[in-house]
């Protein structure tokens, strides 16, 4: 097998679940979010364990991952959360994937193919935009959109849903704005009661307001980045202690690699393309089958992400390659050898020094970016 892998700690993932479910009210169900390959860490596999730990639905983006996870044999509710094109409505409907509906035009397709299938009382979630500005309905359309929905005759309002914007964002801005998403939504569901119509399962509540604002979770929470171990943004590790409800955590996804050759530089020796780095003293240059190609980025090169090699941090050299990188391990390699292991980020019972956070405080983006990156052509090895 390849030296560069991703190692997937099940039990972690589990133990990330039932953490998360100490937060959750009694009564309230559980969404995990699997899209974009569960964050890079193996959708089929992580949708298993999350049903095994009492998942309701699974939250995915597209059609072509509800196909992945059917033809796995995963038979749970799938809710999918970004749209398709009327192309993929048919294949959508055939597979049983609940999309979110916002408008007259992408209720009607569904109605359709519902009909042209003999689906009858195919599951639907009416979206509603109260900030985030993506996709959904305004929360004053809400109750005239759930009457559409009703007179297909065919399609049932299974949910309502909406999206928070900055429910990580700690600072009063952020809490007033989620705040004021919060009592829109209110207003929305309202208004489909009034009609006379059952918004079903309403919800809400993301990783940041599922342990942030436990009023917020109402019938059903989706959690996404924590159940891979990581926190979100502001509703750290620390905030959340200070706030007297601690969470642990643990990084699911540990990214390894090989030392594949060892090379002795001279001074003002360069190494890799646009000879971006040159040798100051001598010293040894690591090679590792590890790169943009990979999923280990090249911006990483010039922004200070080291590797751990032995429990020991070293730099990066030169430009990250598509297929390599380089490390500097010094003139006294000591007990470095060929065909080593190298740890990228991750859990630190691996040996890892840093976690996909560490890289993302580094490079200016997010836990989530860093690990849904990890491309396929890395082997997904998962563990308990």
């Amino acid at each position: 097998m390849r030296g560069t892998r991703a190692i997937i700690h099940i039990n972690n993932f589990k133990h990330n679940i039932n953490q998360i479910k100490t937060f959750i009210n009694p009564g309230v169900k559980l969404c995990v979010a699997v899209k974009a390959n569960a964050y890079g860490h193996g959708a089929a596999e992580c949708a298993t364990a999350a049903l095994e730990c009492g998942a309701d639905f699974l939250a995915i983006a597209t059609v072509d991952e509800g196909r992945e996870l059917r033809e796995k044999g995963i038979k749970a509710p799938l809710l999918m959360l970004s749209l398709c094109s009327p192309e993929e409505v048919s294949q959508a409907v055939t597979l049983n994937i609940t999309p979110l509906v916002f408008d007259s035009e992408y209720i009607e397709l569904f109605a359709k193919e519902a009909v042209a299938q003999k689906k009858q009382g195919y599951r639907v979630h009416l979206a509603v935009d109260t900030g985030m500005g993506r996709i959904g309905c305004l929360p004053e359309e809400a109750a005239g959109l759930a009457k559409e929905i009703a007179s297909t005759g065919i399609l049932v309002q299974e949910g309502t849903c909406t999206h928070f914007a900055l429910s990580d964002d700690k600072s009063p801005k952020g809490i007033d704005f989620t705040e004021e998403q919060f009592k829109a939504f209110k207003m929305a569901i309202d208004g489909i009661r009034k009609a006379g119509l059952n918004p079903g399962l309403c919800h809400c509540a993301n990783s940041a307001a599922t342990l942030d604002h436990p009023e917020m979770q109402l019938d059903m929470v989706r959690p996404g980045i924590i159940v891979y171990g990581y926190y979100a943004d502001e509703v750290s590790k620390e905030y959340l202690e200070q706030k007297g409800t601690p969470l642990d955590l643990l990084p699911v996804m540990t990214l390894e690699t090989q030392i594949s050759s060892i090379r002795w530089f001279e001074k003002g020796k360069s190494v890799g393309y646009g000879r971006t780095w040159k040798a100051e003293e001598e010293t040894n240059i690591a090679v590792l089958p590890i790169g943009y190609g990979d999923g280990w980025l090249r911006r990483f090169s010039q922004l200070g992400v080291p590797v751990a090699i032995g429990g020991k941090s070293y730099p990066i050299r030169g430009r990250i390659c598509m297929d390599q990188c380089m490390v500097d391990i010094g003139k006294d390699t000591g007990s470095i050898k060929r065909w080593d292991k190298v740890i990228l980020f991750g859990d630190e019972k691996d040996g890892a020094l840093q976690t996909a956070d560490n890289i993302a405080a580094l490079t200016g983006t997010i836990s989530y970016e860093i690990t849904s990156c990890i491309t396929s052509r890395v082997p997904r090895i998962f563990t308990l």
